[in-house]
């Protein structure tokens, strides 16, 4: 059954979501400050408003897809942010990779509000135009069950990890580890240079061999190890920073995934 979603965030992620959403049927209204994000989600068939209030009163599921925590607060938050303005029986998605702590302190501040749920994906924008995202979602169970017919609009793979938070603690343990493997493929590069292999050599073969991994698909795929730096770092520096801070606030060493990331030839501190 088609449900109106309410959505926030049609960046380089939200965008191709947008269009997925419209495609599958339901009617989606739109909150974009960019008027040339505007015009094209509009073109597809969804409805665009002025404010994130208007989102948040239209949706039955509303969906958040912004980078960084600042903007989550700024979204989710205050007396017009969709905590405030939606329905109680409405289900939020974050799919934000930011901290534990924001995510927890905003459905803490607003316990008569709808229900929250932490949802980081882990793929690329092809992968949601393909319909083959994986979305890990954090929350009570009958929330989860309500958004999946939303999300997998988008998304092949929804997996429910538990209590709210624990989607974005499973999503910042796999990008440590993403991390560290790109860095394990950067030094392995490093190797094979010094024997006389060109970097797109050697990673065309490992990816036919034992060898091979996401990481090192992703990195030929974006051109070598130039473009994926290019490309990947800053999103992998603030997920690296963000588990590092969980991991903090906790007391949990990393131990050798951090080592490895820190001393990595790749630049992601």
């Amino acid at each position: 059954m088609s449900q109106v979603v309410g959505f926030v965030g049609a960046g380089q992620m939200g965008e191709p979501m947008v269009l997925r959403l419209v495609r599958a049927g339901h009617r989606v209204v739109v909150f974009a400050r960019r008027s040339s994000v505007r015009e094209r989600v509009r073109a597809v068939g969804a409805e665009v408003v002025d404010s994130v209030a208007e989102v948040a009163a239209a949706g039955d599921i509303v969906v958040v897809c912004v980078f960084s925590d600042e903007q989550l607060v700024e979204v989710l938050g205050g007396p017009a942010g969709v905590l405030a303005v939606a329905g109680k029986e409405c289900v939020v998605v974050s799919h934000t990779t930011g901290t534990v702590s924001t995510v927890r302190g905003l459905a803490a501040g607003y316990p008569q509000g709808p229900v929250l749920l932490d949802g980081p994906v882990s793929g690329s924008a092809e992968d949601i135009a393909a319909g083959k995202l994986t979305v890990l979602l954090g929350g009570p169970g009958a929330a989860v069950e309500a958004a999946r017919p939303v999300l997998e609009s988008y998304a092949e793979t929804i997996a429910a990890t538990g209590e709210l938070g624990t989607a974005l603690s499973v999503k910042l343990v796999n990008n440590a580890l993403f991390a560290a493997n790109a860095q394990l493929v950067a030094a392995a590069a490093e190797v094979g240079r010094r024997m006389g292999i060109a970097d797109n050599d050697l990673l065309r073969a490992l990816l036919a061999c034992s060898g091979r991994s996401y990481a090192a698909e992703s990195i030929f795929r974006t051109g070598g190890l130039r473009g994926f730096e290019h490309m990947a770092a800053p999103f992998l520096r603030k997920d690296v920073a963000a588990c590092l801070a969980a991991t903090a606030d906790n007391d949990i060493d990393l131990g050798q995934l951090s080592a490895v990331i820190h001393d990595g030839p790749l630049d992601l501190s």
